[in-house]
Parts: C-alpha cells; sequence; structure tokens
C-alpha cells in the first residue's frame, strides 16, 4: 500500500513539473543494490530509491543542450532535415524514423513485460512437482517478479529519453500520438530490440563496466592520434584545431576522449536514432551517476548469477571527460549528410571506430572517407571485417587495403598498441596493418565471450 503511495505522489509531482528526488527521499528507505528473489519489502524500498535515482536526469534537470555557434548551426540545418517537407515523407525519413524510436522507448515497459509474460507462460509448462522444486529451490517465480520491477525502473529512464528527445526536436503530444495510432493501424508495432541496444551501448560507451571494451581500442587510437598530430594548438598557440571526423560513433565516448587530448575540434556522425535519443540524454545529464539502469534484463542466457543479471549500472562513470560543449553531433548517414561542398576537404583525420563494416556498399564509404579529407589528411581505422545483411560488396582485409591505394591512399606505421602486424613482409599497405584482440559483448561478466580480431591502419591522402 505505501508503495502504491509513494508511486503516485511521483507520477503526480512528474505531472506538475517538479522534481520528486527530494520527495521520495523521505518516503523511502533509500536502498539501491539488487540481488535476486528481494523480499516483498526490500523490492519496494529499492524501486523507490531508483525512481529518485534516476528522476533527475529523465526530468533534465542536470543540464541542457549546448550553446555553442557550431551546435546552434548544426540544430538548425538538422531541424530543416527533419521536416516532412524535405524530401519524400516515408519510413525512410529521418523524421518518421524520429517518431518511430520516441515511440519504442515510451513502450518499453510494454514490450519487456510481454516478455517476461511470455516466460511465465512456459514457466507453466513444467509440471506442479517441477514448480514446487523450482520454487522451493531458487523461487523462479520471485525472481520474475523482480524483472518486472527492475523493467519500471528502466522504464522510468526511457521515459526520460523520449521526453529529451521530444524537447529536443520540438515533437508534441499530440504529433506523436497522432503517429502511434497510425503505426497501430498498419500493424506495426514498436522495436523492442533497438531500444535494448542503445541502453547496453550506454554500458559500453559510459559506465565502468565498459572498461575493457573500450581499453582494447581506445589506447591505439588516441596514441596514433597524439603521435601524427604533435603540433596541435593545446600544445602551440599559433597552431590551429585538428579537424576530426568520427563516423559511426554510437554514444559518442570514443569523441569526447578524443576531445579531452586537447586541440582537436570534434564532430561524430550517427544514422541510428535510438543511438541518437540516447545519446541526446545523456548530453542533458553530465553529472556522474545520474543516469541508473539494469541494462541485462532483456534476456535470462548467460548469466552466473541472478545478482549479476539483475545488477545496476551508473554512468557516466568517472572519470570520463564528458563536455557536451567540446563535441558536435552530426545526425545521418554518413555518405549523404556530409554531401555539400562545406565539408569537401574539410576535415583533418577521420576515424572509423568498429564502422566500415556496417556499410551497405563499402565503395561509397570509401569515396566519402576520401572525399571528406583535406589533401594530406589521415583515415585512422580500428574494427572487424562483419559484414551485414545484403551488402553490395563483401571485401577481404587485404581487398580492402588495395582498395584504398588505387583510390589514392598510402599507409603508415602504427605503433604497438594497435597490436601485432597482420600481414609481417607484406608489401605496401599490407606490411602496415595490425590487428589485436577487442572484445564486443556489453556485459564482462556473461558466460559467453565475443571477441574480434580487429585490423588498424593510418592512412594518408595522397591523391
Amino acid at each position: 500500500m505505501r508503495a502504491l503511495f509513494t508511486r503516485s505522489i511521483i507520477l503526480l509531482l512528474l505531472w506538475l513539473g517538479i522534481a520528486p528526488d527530494r520527495t521520495v527521499a523521505a518516503i523511502s528507505d533509500g536502498i539501491r543494490d539488487v540481488e535476486p528473489q528481494l523480499g516483498e519489502d526490500q523490492v519496494q524500498h529499492d524501486f523507490q530509491a531508483g525512481i529518485t535515482s534516476a528522476d533527475m536526469s529523465n526530468i533534465g534537470v542536470t543540464g541542457g543542450e549546448p550553446d555553442t555557434q557550431r551546435h546552434r548551426e548544426e540544430k538548425e540545418q538538422l531541424l530543416k532535415r527533419l521536416n516532412k517537407s524535405h524530401g519524400t515523407y516515408n519510413v525512410h525519413h529521418p523524421r518518421w524514423r524520429l517518431l518511430k524510436t520516441i515511440y519504442s522507448f515510451r513502450r518499453y515497459r510494454d514490450t519487456h513485460k510481454a516478455e517476461v509474460k511470455r516466460w511465465r507462460n512456459l514457466h507453466k509448462q513444467v509440471s506442479n512437482k517441477q514448480r514446487a522444486t523450482l520454487e522451493k529451490a531458487v523461487r523462479y517465480g520471485d525472481k520474475l517478479n523482480d524483472l518486472e520491477h527492475l523493467i519500471d525502473r528502466n522504464g522510468l529512464l526511457c521515459d526520460g529519453i523520449a521526453e529529451t528527445a521530444m524537447g529536443f526536436y520540438g515533437i508534441g503530444e499530440d504529433e506523436l500520438d497522432s503517429f502511434i495510432r497510425e503505426e497501430e493501424v498498419a500493424g506495426r508495432g514498436s522495436d523492442r530490440v533497438s531500444v535494448t541496444q542503445a541502453l547496453k551501448h550506454y554500458v559500453r560507451d559510459w559506465a565502468s563496466e565498459g572498461a575493457n571494451e573500450r581499453d582494447a581500442a581506445f589506447p591505439c587510437i588516441l596514441e596514433t592520434l597524439s603521435n601524427i598530430f604533435p603540433e596541435r594548438s593545446s600544445n602551440n598557440a599559433t597552431a590551429f584545431e585538428i579537424k576530426a571526423l568520427l563516423p559511426g560513433a554510437g554514444l559518442g565516448r570514443l569523441g569526447y576522449e578524443v576531445a579531452s587530448l586537447g586541440g582537436f575540434e570534434v564532430t561524430i556522425n550517427e544514422w541510428s536514432t535510438y543511438m541518437v535519443a540516447a545519446y541526446r540524454h545523456l548530453e542533458h545529464s553530465t553529472v556522474p551517476g545520474s543516469i541508473q539502469l539494469h541494462p541485462f534484463i532483456d534476456g535470462l542466457s548467460h548469466h552466473a548469477t541472478n545478482a549479476d543479471l539483475m545488477r545496476a549500472v551508473a554512468l557516466p562513470s568517472p572519470p570520463a571527460p564528458h563536455d557536451p560543449s567540446s563535441v558536435l553531433l552530426v545526425e545521418g548517414d554518413f555518405t549523404t549528410v556530409f554531401g555539400d561542398a562545406s565539408h569537401v576537404a574539410h576535415y583533418d583525420v577521420l576515424v572509423t571506430h568498429f564502422f566500415i563494416d556496417t556499410a551497405r556498399n563499402l565503395m561509397s564509404y570509401l569515396e566519402t572517407i576520401h572525399q571528406l579529407l583535406r589533401p594530406g589528411g589521415r583515415w585512422l581505422n580500428f574494427g572487424p571485417l562483419l559484414y551485414g545483411t545484403a551488402p553490395f560488396v563483401q571485401l577481404s582485409l587485404d581487398e580492402v587495403v588495395l582498395v584504398a591505394e588505387e583510390m589514392g591512399f598510402e599507409f603508415g606505421d602504427l605503433g604497438d598498441a594497435c597490436g601485432l602486424l597482420t600481414f609481417p613482409g607484406g608489401e605496401g599497405g599490407l606490411g602496415k596493418v595490425r590487428g589485436k584482440d577487442a572484445a564486443y559483448g556489453f556485459d564482462e561478466r556473461e558466460l559467453r565471450r565475443n571477441a574480434y580480431i580487429a585490423q588498424s591502419w593510418v592512412a594518408v591522402k595522397v591523391t
């Protein structure tokens, strides 16, 4: 009863636009760490405490969007691209995809609780004797109850992401409601998987739990950038800022790390509106630990313990560099959004991190990289060659190098931080490429490992 009263107070405060953290703190016992099979009172207290800690960022009280000239100019262009009159409005239009994203974050609770309901129905297929054993040994029913409570907690974050996006892009409730009705009439639901993946990228980019994955890649990239641009403006008052572009940036952590080196004007690019929406919320939530979520509760496989399954993750985790004004996000398709003349031969370095294999047409990616770099500009790559569904071209590593050389790139040397030579004694660019193990799995505690021998190179645009 007390939990229901507390939740009612929270919802009323949110509706009135009042931060509920102090009010709930006065009611809640403030228990934060979730353990499996919690007692009823403990689940209620912990659930209320999670609402308290999440609401500060969810209602946007920790900060606003960056207000530099670069950010203002790009937002003006972005809103033009998002206008329904810009191009043909259909399921490929950026505004349609944005509305679908907001709708999907709003439906987080419904889609994930539907999955728990499916698990409950499957649980009913075991015999009464087997269910009795399960309840006595591990309290399986309570486990599913706990997961539903944590879905509610994650739902608050997803509500916050949706609200931040609506405010940033100027989307009103009437437009969103109309879109949802049209989707329901068309028989199209929300995208549960894309929302889940965006939340897990919070872990990969911004939580301490993602440090192992970042540490496999970032030292190679950051050390190389420091070595090839030693006279950038941070070290020399007469030098200029190095213009760096990072396409396929996800939730932007690598861009912030590059900016923290000093002397770089960093632009990141991302096509996925789910990643973009999560990033925009992060832009407003710069206080360390202000975002809390339970990112691993979408599936029950590969968990050693329920504590691992249900654990909370807080972000951004200190000492993460997180000054949103130091990084500019340009939304949209890499091969088209930089198509105007102002971007041609504009960048000093282009960093592709886990990116080039996402191309539908790899040749278009390579041509765009070449076009955007100034003469003498550098292309720095780190990542695998895991091609997606129905790509037009699927090149082996040696073919990528040969095609790049044909386009006018000359490959250079990398340090040991980028791994071992992939083709020892190879001629030309083949003898410069390096490879090292790089994990890609989001959850460092799960009973599974997914890793690539990521390939890295730095190449100069010579023609």
